[in-house]
């Protein structure tokens, strides 16, 4: 049984892909077996990756999924003891598994994950450690005043400290308590799923942590594309789901706040010239209608974004 089972999940971008697969072949010793989960995958993409990574076992994903339901296809055939989540858009310089694979022997029993320090490739942290999310949080995360990289008792600590959640990014996990976890949750198509992980996690009774010393470079970022008016309205919806608790009232508060902060955006786009639909001023306002148009909704938010990709796919 090899010690880690990694998850990476693609969507058709060996160019993104094979750095990371070369940096975890580079910089591991501790036995480990890859699970690629090739997401709409193009024939010849999926042939070139089966002839150049032989040992990798490939999981075909051709239907439309999010990450919670891309990653439990692999999760559920994974024989590791441990699960490394990891996304395809990360670098490695440093034995990563390794050393969170290590960190285990020193921590309590009741530990569950430890993540790395995720850095962005001019060094910034994007997240080290983080706090709890709560509806409040998430208040504050939507006017853009949420700074994971300010230090809290939780977050921006030195060396091995407990945490209360992860990033998605990247994570080792200790897969007997992820499958008593149910694996991530489903009702979360685009986030907030990590957040969900770590908070379940705990309420398990076991524990989260990160190492501060071990570093994982994360791309991220990129340009807004026109499937951002299909995938913010999905986010949200799921935001909106994780941080009311299902309570209905919780969520109508926390619904009308959005909602509002959406229509404000759209009258910033009200005069500009939309007539193309890949500008940017014209994906602004697709995204804030969409959102604004998802929000008050009993469709899950697999539905919204099976509806909304169509759409913009039509355009």
């Amino acid at each position: 049984m090899p010690e880690v089972s990694v998850i990476i999940v693609c969507m058709n971008r060996p160019d993104l892909l094979y750095p990371c697969l070369e940096g975890i072949r580079a910089h591991t010793t501790v036995s480990y077996e890859v699970l690629v989960v090739a997401y709409l995958f193009s024939t010849e993409n999926l042939a070139r990756l089966r002839a150049d990574w032989p040992d990798v076992k490939v999981v075909e994903s051709r239907e439309l999924r999010g990450f919670s339901e891309n990653n439990n296809l692999a999760l559920r055939q994974a024989a590791g003891k441990y699960c490394f989540i990891v996304n395809d858009d990360t670098l490695m310089a440093m034995p990563v598994m390794d050393a969170l694979v290590a960190d285990f022997g020193r921590l309590p029993a009741d530990a569950a994950i430890v993540s790395p320090k995720i850095v962005f490739p001019d060094g910034r942290v994007q997240t080290n450690g983080r706090a709890p999310w709560t509806a409040w949080r998430y208040v504050k995360h939507y006017l853009h005043q949420v700074d994971e990289t300010v230090p809290t008792p939780w977050s921006m600590q030195d060396g091995l400290f407990r945490t209360w959640t992860v990033n998605g990014a990247c994570f080792l996990i200790r897969t007997d308590v992820f499958r008593q976890a149910g694996w991530f949750d489903e009702n979360y198509t685009f986030t907030p799923e990590d957040i969900a992980i770590g908070h379940k996690i705990n309420e398990m009774g076991y524990t989260v942590w990160s190492d501060a010393d071990v570093t994982i470079t994360h791309l991220a970022g990129g340009t807004v594309s026109r499937m951002e008016a299909a995938i913010k309205p999905t986010r949200v919806r799921g935001a909106l789901q994780f941080y009311s608790g299902g309570n209905p009232v919780k969520y109508g508060l926390l619904g009308a706040f959005v909602w509002c902060v959406e229509a404000l955006r759209r009258l910033k786009y009200l005069f500009a010239d939309k007539s193309d639909p890949g500008s940017h001023a014209a994906i602004m306002d697709a995204t804030a209608r969409n959102v604004m148009r998802s929000i008050f909704t009993r469709r899950s938010t697999k539905e919204i974004f099976t509806q909304l990709y169509h759409e913009v796919r039509g355009l």
